[in-house]
């Protein structure tokens, strides 16, 4: 298939740090000859999103289009696309564009190359500004693009894309994917919820460490973790310290690091892939006694990010998701603020985002 000529998309954007979005008319390029052009059916609300509106993070480019837990059906493709056709379903995460040639792409860690292109917000080729998924249609580089198998529901593994991979890379980066390992999970949200369900796939015996008792029926006996504890309780943390071989801290907000520390085993890992504004305090002792680790993780490479959504596939692994119209988004970006979502927000933007007239 040849290109095409630029098409109109209609999409949401912030125009300024308020965290409103509004709608808002702007062009995808033509279709190259390895693009993939599909319809976006939906797209999941990330709590980077929520940080990127608002330019919490001070980079933010406005306007702006968020989104990069996009799902959807291919309707163009480039005439150099070997991977996809028409009519398959796929996916675009954080992705869309990456040197190609440092180690780390030649790795398959494209998420760490020194000019990697965000799905959104960043400066592409042509010296526009990338758009994300809170749109009617996207336009991406095949080698961007994830197949999404047939078994998963799109709406449902749309999260995967940013929230899934984000679990699931350090684990297996780590060593932390051994059946038998004890894992803990810090914070039952959008990340961690899914990261309970991949430690157990992957064999692990599962902690979640939460602030909030109320949270221990929901964790254990509809997610599967096999204990709870309240991160609050010293005598909980004191009972279970030097237990685990890996801790996932998905906590955006500022918390303690030292009983986390704690509950590690000797050469023990803590995975931080939570992303708080403020600085955390770290204490180094315990890392010194122990040998034990405190590191970072961002999502993962193209190829990696296939394998964990065919994994999902495997073990019907989904997010558990709010279905919302898209003129509900600001009112869940307001509910996001303050963790009122169990556990992702899910746009259903072919059936509710529809362009606005006389825009």
């Amino acid at each position: 298939m040849g290109k095409v000529l630029e098409k109109e998309a209609f999409g949401l954007a912030a125009n300024d740090n308020s965290g409103i979005l509004s709608p808002f008319r702007f062009s995808r390029r033509e279709t190259g000859e390895k693009d993939v052009r599909f319809q976006v059916l939906f797209c999941g609300i990330c709590h980077s999103d929520l940080h990127m509106v608002k330019n919490e993070w001070g980079m933010s480019k406005y306007p702006l289009v968020p989104g990069h837990e996009i799902v959807g059906v291919v309707t163009e493709f480039g005439a150099k696309v070997t991977k996809f056709k028409t009519g398959d379903k796929v996916g675009v995460g954080c992705l869309v564009g990456s040197c190609g040639s440092c180690d780390r792409c030649t790795e398959g860690m494209e998420n760490y190359c020194p000019k990697l292109i965000q799905t959104y917000g960043f400066k592409y080729y042509d010296d526009t500004i990338t758009c994300g998924g809170y749109s009617d249609h996207m336009v991406c580089d095949e080698g961007f693009v994830i197949r999404i198998p047939d078994n998963l529901p799109m709406d449902a593994a749309a999260p995967l894309l940013c929230a899934g991979i984000t679990v699931y890379s350090p684990m297996k980066y780590h060593g932390l994917d051994k059946p038998g390992m004890h894992i803990g999970v810090v914070g039952l949200g959008g990340l961690g919820h899914v990261g309970v369900k991949f430690a157990k796939a992957m064999g692990c015996k599962v902690t979640v460490i939460s602030t909030s008792e109320g949270k221990r029926d929901e964790a254990i006996n509809r997610l599967g973790a096999d204990t709870f504890l309240v991160s609050r309780d010293p005598k909980q943390i004191k009972d279970a310290m030097g237990t685990m071989d890996g801790i996932i801290d998905t906590v955006s907000a500022t918390h303690p690091l030292l009983p986390l520390l704690g509950l590690l085993k000797h050469k023990g890992i803590l995975v931080m892939v939570g992303a708080p504004v403020k600085p955390l305090e770290l204490p180094v002792l315990p890392l010194i006694f122990e040998r034990k680790m405190v590191v970072g993780s961002m999502i993962g490479g193209i190829k990696e990010t296939q394998e964990m959504m065919d994994m999902a596939a495997e073990h019907n692994i989904t997010a558990d998701i709010e279905l919302i119209s898209a003129d509900y988004v600001n009112t869940a970006m307001e509910r996001l603020e303050k963790a009122d979502v169990r556990y992702r927000f899910v746009i259903d933007v072919a059936n509710t985002l529809k362009p606005t007239p006389n825009l």
